[in-house]
């Protein structure tokens, strides 16, 4: 007995699991694994935030640079919009205005729109959603506001040179130092814009597809289109373009050109796809310059300013008889700002007195001139602007 337990107390036995050392060890592990994890995250952040602050820095043209805002920065201080509805609009009021910060719809409700000055131009979102307004020319540049069916007003730029809106609104273009932007619209936000530089005088004057036509100097004939997705802006061969119209429906253009050594002007098909070759011309009609005019939608009618004698009309072309003898008719007082085609045969325009006119294709081939009748809620020194797009 003696000599088995004198065995048993030689052998080693194993030392006992320690809770102490075994929770240290594991806790170690946990901030190593964490310490690793944060800084890989960090990495990551910093590399983002390079990027986002190298494509600004990209597209913002250095001075006087207008304001993206990317939604909304507080809409909790925004006030509570209006919406009432309001009494019959009046006579000829057959599309959307914009009178002094309120929509007036068709239908004749009224939305307040807090917020927006005045406007030159005003276009109806995809879907109806909303509206993009483009403020009036200030001496801090162009703003532009997107608007929501509620009544919230968000500045999407301000500070900016001439800015368009592509016909179906999903695409903007804007004049920023000495450069020319176009970013995508959507909802609430300007998204993937892409620069390049322009002349000195050269400004953004429509969509084109999705190609930017560009006016080079606004007293000199001239024009030329940039393809964003094609690099820098290359100044065509096309110096003999006064103004450009509006597209038909196979997407060639229609323009005014000067009319050889006459002094006189006359209307011309251009063909984007060949640097806005003239394809085709028709003289006749006395159009004044300025660039005010307006397509239909099947590409049958153009509505243009112009004179019979002395007397400044908007005049009235059917583009299906384009050529040498062409012939217009009188339709109504000289437009001022955009001429919004409601459907394929009525058309409305603000006149030089801050006045409505519609426009029936029927009743001016007749010989019934349109009249121009107030608009809705307009005060003295208030320019009401109707709302494009579908």
């Amino acid at each position: 007995m003696r000599e088995t337990l004198s065995h048993q107390v030689a052998v080693p036995r194993p030392l006992s699991p320690d809770p102490a050392g075994q929770a240290i060890r594991r806790a170690n592990r946990i901030r190593r694994r964490r310490t690793t994890g944060g800084l890989a995250l960090a990495a990551v952040a910093t590399v983002l935030v390079s990027t986002v602050m190298a494509q600004l820095g990209d597209d913002s043209g250095g001075q006087g640079t207008p304001i993206v805002v990317i939604g909304d920065p507080n809409p909790s201080a925004r006030p509570i919009p209006s919406a009432a509805p309001a009494p019959a609009p009046s006579p000829g009021t057959s599309l959307d205005l914009l009178v002094d910060g309120t929509l007036i719809s068709a239908n004749g409700g009224r939305l307040e729109l807090s917020g927006v000055g005045p406007a030159e131009a005003a276009h109806l979102l995809p879907g109806g959603g909303g509206w993009l307004v483009v403020g009036a020319p200030t001496a801090a540049g162009r703003s532009l506001w997107v608007a929501q069916r509620d009544g919230l007003v968000q500045v999407l730029l301000a500070g900016a040179g001439a800015i368009v809106v592509a016909p179906d609104g999903r695409q903007v273009a804007w004049r920023d130092g000495t450069g020319l932007l176009v970013a995508g619209v959507v909802g609430t936000q300007l998204i993937g814009p892409v620069r390049t530089s322009l002349p000195a005088d050269a400004e953004p004057v429509r969509f084109v597809g999705d190609s930017v036509l560009v006016r080079l100097d606004p007293d000199r004939a001239g024009h030329a289109l940039w393809r964003p997705g094609a690099g820098q802006l290359t100044v065509g061969v096309d110096r003999t373009t006064l103004s450009v119209y509006g597209a038909l429906p196979d997407g060639r253009l229609v323009g005014q050109v000067a009319a050889g050594d006459t002094g006189g002007t006359c209307l011309a098909v251009l063909d984007p796809k060949r640097d806005l070759k003239r394809v085709s011309t028709g003289c006749g009609p006395q159009l004044s310059e300025g660039g005010v005019g307006g397509i239909s939608a099947d590409g049958r009618w153009l509505l243009v300013n112009g004179r019979v004698g002395k007397a400044a009309r908007a005049l009235l072309v059917d583009l299906q008889r384009f050529g040498p003898d062409m012939t217009a008719v009188p339709a109504g007082p000289p437009a001022t700002g955009a001429i919004a085609w409601t459907t394929d045969s009525d058309a409305t325009y603000v006149d030089g007195a801050g006045q409505l006119v519609r426009v029936d294709v029927g009743r001016v081939r007749a010989g019934n001139q349109a009249q121009a009748v107030p608009a809705p809620d307009v005060q003295p020194g208030n320019r009401p602007v109707v709302v494009t797009g579908s």
